[in-house]
């Protein structure tokens, strides 16, 4: 490997006025915008979006400024995918690759013209963290333990005061950058997203914080096969130029080539200063120590001139032979030396196993689900793709796309997507959120690009938003006089399982009794719009915070106790007084 530049550029003071002129005059050509919506909510989504040129996604906290090898780990333009051989340096983490990919399928479908790569999203990856140091994350692609930066406090870095109460990074008086892709948390608030659909967004996660960092490299119009928006999106990134040129070097090494290592078999970066590793101090990887409340974890270290040894394959070398610029790096030599078997023998050269081909999609979820409307499914399609054998095959794109009169969607407000299968053949859509609509959809799984292999349909059904509870807002009595209207409006509050019940439907009607739903002629009564007396009400629905105001009540010439029934969907009833005197 060539000689590493710098261990951890420290960002803020030490910034150069040079780059924070070219910064600057980078930043001027962006158009400040306003904080965005998040992107689950209604009004404007964080998608759609400009991010604002005062505030990087990282805080300019300090980033691995190791590059890769002057060797690419293949010939520009033969592959961008190669089997899992190759230079250990362009391995990259099972579900960190997965994540990877599948922010750029969801950004291929939701903002096609930003022509996001994800090697970018991996460059990025790496010079933050390492890829999750080496891919130390679990199943659902959570780190093992919290990836966090250092406080920034300004002395040396930015200067941050807590904006999230200490909730992701541990620290109620300064923020640090979180996570894989190092988001600070008040960025975090704004750009983070649910990428594994788990109804949570957490920075912890490469699903949800590679799809975060998509949405705001593609933030506006940004086109990023343009260089000028290419290199705008990386300074919004981290606003240094020493940043941009590390992350465009292991963005071109990726390009050229990388394979897919197992998780935790990462290459962790040495990050050794200018000249001989021996001669400066190992730069630390953000703090992996979980946190208290107020605390501040220190950062990991070790003694000058004992460099950090990486975590590596088994084909890596334990010493990394000593290169310089324009000298190739050697091929690594197996253990015990001789010749590198080929992938998919034990050792004996011969023709590689031919590559596994789907045959057949499986369904592994409950085939119908239903959720309440407005609501989220609990379960999201999932199948596994298998070959003509029954073996999982993994890398498989498989389009999950919502069918059918509904204006369900999956998150984003999509009504298609593509998962790429994992290790398992496994391919998992996010759960799908239900809209207004009630009725039966289909969510269809289907290999993408193969109409050979027959697709797998869920059924998913949207029931009417439900109260089981009603009960009114107010005490007081309610008294008229005959032929005058009742001072006081009835309005009740709706329930369902302890919590309010927003938009679920209602009647309001007067009745003879509590058994008998006959309506009485004398009784009081509501007014149409033209006047004339009304004794029952449909079509009415609890407001947001599961409130229903009734219009005014007048009161017939009849003296006496009245009652008015209250029925919502959902089977809970309420019966009101209402006394003529």
């Amino acid at each position: 490997m060539p000689a590493l530049f710098g261990s951890r550029l420290r960002r803020g003071a030490t910034t150069t006025a040079v780059a924070a002129a070219a910064i600057a005059a980078l930043s001027a050509s962006q158009a400040p915008g306003a904080i965005p919506a998040d992107p689950g909510t209604s009004g404007s989504r964080a998608a759609d979006a400009t991010p604002s040129p005062d505030t990087a996604v990282t805080g300019n906290s300090p980033y691995y400024t190791e590059l890769p090898p002057l060797t690419t780990p293949d010939k520009p333009g033969t592959s961008i995918d190669l089997p899992a051989t190759g230079a250990a340096e362009a391995g990259i983490p099972a579900t960190v690759l997965a994540a990877y990919k599948r922010a750029e399928q969801t950004l291929t479908e939701d903002k096609p013209g930003c022509n996001l790569p994800w090697q970018l999203l991996a460059a990025i990856g790496k010079v933050e963290s390492g890829q999750a140091r080496g891919g130390q994350v679990d199943a659902d692609g959570t780190t093992t333990a919290p990836i966090l930066g250092p406080v920034l406090n300004g002395v040396g870095f930015a200067n941050i005061s807590d904006t999230d109460n200490g909730l992701y990074d541990g620290d109620t008086t300064h923020d640090r950058a979180v996570g894989p892709m190092q988001f600070i948390p008040s960025t975090w608030a704004t750009w983070g997203q649910d990428g594994n659909g788990d109804g949570r967004k957490d920075p912890n996660n490469i699903y949800d914080a590679a799809l975060a960092a998509a949405y705001y490299l593609c933030a506006g119009d940004r086109d990023l096969s343009v260089e000028d928006d290419l290199h705008r999106a990386i300074l919004g990134y981290n606003q240094s130029r020493e940043y941009l040129n590390t992350v465009l070097t292991w963005f071109r090494y990726y390009k050229n080539g990388t394979h897919e290592v197992p998780d935790g078999q990462g290459v962790l970066p040495v990050g050794s200063g200018p000249g001989s590793p021996s001669t400066a101090q190992p730069s630390p990887l953000p703090t992996q120590v979980p946190t208290t409340p107020g605390t501040t974890p220190k950062p990991a270290t070790s003694k000058p001139g004992k460099p950090v040894t990486p975590h590596t394959p088994s084909d890596t070398p334990s010493k990394p032979p000593t290169t310089g610029p324009g000298t190739e790096s050697p091929k690594p030599t197996p253990p015990g030396g001789g010749t590198s078997p080929t992938p998919g023998d034990s050792g004996t050269p011969g023709t590689p196993d031919p590559e596994p081909v789907v045959k057949t999609l499986v369904r592994t979820g409950t085939a119908e689900t239903t959720a309440v409307a407005g609501g989220r499914f609990t379960e999201g399609a999932s199948v596994r793709a298998t070959d003509a054998s029954g073996k999982p095959v993994a890398e498989v794109p498989v389009r999950f796309e919502i069918v059918g009169d509904t204006d369900a969607r999956f998150p984003l407000g999509t009504t298609r997507l593509t998962v790429v299968t994992g290790k398992d053949g496994r391919a998992v859509a996010p759960a799908v959120r239900a809209g207004e609509r009630t009725g039966t959809f289909t969510v269809r799984a289907t290999v993408l690009d193969n109409k050979d292999v027959a697709g797998v349909d869920y059924t998913a059904t949207v029931t009417a938003r439900q109260a089981d509870a009603l009960a009114r807002t107010a005490d007081t009595a309610l008294t008229a006089a005959p032929g005058a209207e009742f001072a006081d409006r009835v309005e009740v509050g709706a329930t369902y399982q302890g919590a309010a019940a927003p938009g679920v439907a209602a009647t309001a009607a007067f009745v003879t009794s509590a058994t008998d739903e006959t309506v009485p002629a004398d009784s009081p009564y509501f007014k149409d719009a033209d006047g004339n007396p009304l004794r029952t009400l449909t079509e009415l629905t609890t407001d947001a915070d599961g409130v229903l105001q009734l219009p005014k009540i007048y009161a017939g010439d009849t003296a006496g106790t009245f009652l008015l029934r209250v029925t919502t969907e959902g089977g809970a009833t309420l019966v009101v007084e209402l006394t003529v005197a």
